[in-house]
């Protein structure tokens, strides 16, 4: 390509980049050598091993040392959020993120890593209603995709409503924290009416970074969601963390 501007290390990123989006190279499958790439492209060992790096800062592929670079898997999940969603998986006794990933085919797991009492973050003390350092129970859970982490998820809930239930307990709670939440004999007894998410999209930090496995370059999604019952109090603020090359985030928003 003689009239071609673009510099090599460029020119060879985007013509392995292609071959990579259109599944020519398939997930798993290695990348030509960099001495082979040198060879094809009639440039140097230090070019092609730039372009390479291009890849890898874009997160498509993955390499450690002394082993030939290859495309990294990407499982990818769809969670679709709406109310009806949200009402026939309580039904069902199964959690939205459980169901919607078995459906997609794929094995779901969630571990509950710790459960504590400590100070309020402030933006989540802005969403629960109460002061900024106030004693709030949290459950730190991290959610998996046959195996692979692909969530961090922190649950912040008023000590006043939960103190001495299963909220405090590190264990699964049956139907999840939101059946405990309108269990006629619980400790709140009101039906979730409402949800409000704020997206927010950053870099990872060091220990989101390590771990969820987030490549080099790949974008981070952080999802503040509120739970809000009839009587208009919040009662659970979920604060997840998802890699932007896992997942792919629906909503459907009706207006009757």
């Amino acid at each position: 390509m003689p009239h071609d501007k673009r510099p090599p290390y460029q020119r060879i990123a985007d013509e392995l980049r292609s071959s990579i989006l259109t599944g020519e190279l398939a997930p798993g499958a290695k990348l030509p050598s960099e001495n082979s790439l040198k060879v094809r492209y009639g440039t140097t060992r230090t070019t092609a091993a730039k372009a390479v790096a291009v890849l890898k800062a874009e997160g498509l592929v993955v390499s450690s040392q002394g082993k030939s670079a290859t495309v990294r898997p990407r499982p990818t999940v769809q969670l679709l959020t709406t109310g009806p969603n949200f009402r026939r998986r309580r039904a069902e006794g199964v959690s939205n993120f459980n169901a919607e990933v078995e459906a997609q085919g794929l094995k779901p797991d969630q571990r509950i890593l710790k459960v504590e009492t400590v100070p309020c973050p402030p933006e989540v003390a802005d969403r629960l209603g109460v002061g900024e350092g106030d004693p709030v129970i949290a459950r730190r859970r991290v959610f998996l995709l046959d195996g692979e982490p692909t969530q961090l998820v922190d649950g912040y809930y008023p000590v006043d409503l939960f103190q001495g239930t299963a909220v405090e307990r590190i264990r699964r709670i049956p139907g999840g924290v939101s059946a405990l939440i309108e269990d006629p004999e619980g400790p709140v007894r009101e039906r979730i009416v409402q949800f409000v998410e704020d997206l927010e999209i950053r870099m990872p930090l060091p220990v989101e970074t390590e771990a969820l496995g987030i490549p080099q370059g790949v974008p981070l999604a952080r999802v503040l969601r509120m739970a809000r019952t009839r009587s208009g109090r919040v009662v659970e603020v979920l604060d997840s963390r998802v890699p932007c090359d896992r997942h792919v985030f629906r909503y459907v928003i009706d207006t009757p």
